[in-house]
């Protein structure tokens, strides 16, 4: 039976898998709010110091869950929920890293935006298709991927959402480290080396670097008022039933 593994506290790391609650490689609208919670809980927990995101075996994440999408009766909640949890990562004190193994799609990529680093494995890819359902970046990337990617590579991967491979995704600079077996194992140990850093000094620097996350929350605001304008517009909705149909 599918699950969805709970997450872990393993010394002073957090492994915390990005997955619905069915066990399916996706996030609805209960996975949204299950990860706002638990960054939450980890934010006022002083025996986390360090948070690593990993997906299922062989996938990290294949984006939101697309008949929530289609079912205008859950955009308030599903609204809701993702707003929560993207307001959460973009506010987070403590480090967060991030595994993948296998495909980051949609969402599945740009929450890793938010990552201090990302660490994958050598068959890992990354896109991000929202121009092509009719949508939006979201999570902020409108300002964090030129930020990392530079303009003209968050362009390129925004616009004509290409397919990432993780060679390529290295040298535009999403992915900090790859790694020719698990990147789970390397994530960890170097989720273990940051642990054990004086705290105060560690998170206050991770704080500097990342400057006012107050404009990332006003980002993310308009990103979503975009995102459920176009959930109301008939042409995107036709888009979105045609790609659901052919990945059905």
């Amino acid at each position: 039976m599918s699950f969805h593994p709970e997450p872990e506290l393993r010394g002073h790391t957090l492994v915390v898998t990005v997955s619905s609650h069915d066990g399916r490689p996706v996030l609805d609208r209960h996975a949204y709010a299950s990860l706002a919670r638990t960054f939450h809980e980890a934010a006022a927990n002083d025996e986390v110091r360090v948070v690593v995101l990993r997906g299922l075996a062989g996938c990290f994440c294949l984006g939101g869950d697309f008949s929530e999408f289609l079912d205008a009766t859950k955009h308030k909640q599903l609204i809701a929920a993702v707003t929560d949890m993207f307001r959460m990562l973009a506010t987070f004190p403590k480090p967060v890293l991030a595994c993948v193994d296998g495909d980051a799609v949609g969402v599945g990529c740009t929450i890793l935006f938010h990552c201090d680093m990302v660490i994958a494995s050598r068959g890992s890819t990354f896109r991000v298709p929202f121009v092509d359902f009719g949508l939006v970046p979201d999570a902020a990337t409108s300002i964090l991927a030129p930020q990392k990617l530079g303009y003209a590579g968050a362009f390129r991967f925004f616009c004509l959402g290409d397919t990432l491979g993780v060679e390529d995704a290295k040298a535009l600079g999403l992915v900090g480290e790859i790694v020719e077996g698990s990147a789970e194992e390397m994530a960890l140990a170097r989720a273990r080396h940051l642990a054990k850093k004086p705290v105060a000094a560690l998170l206050q620097t991770r704080g500097l670097l990342r400057g006012d996350t107050d404009v990332l929350c006003d980002r993310i605001d308009h990103e979503i008022s975009l995102f459920q304008q176009a959930l109301q517009d008939d042409a995107t909705l036709k888009r979105l039933q045609r790609i659901a149909r052919m990945a059905a």
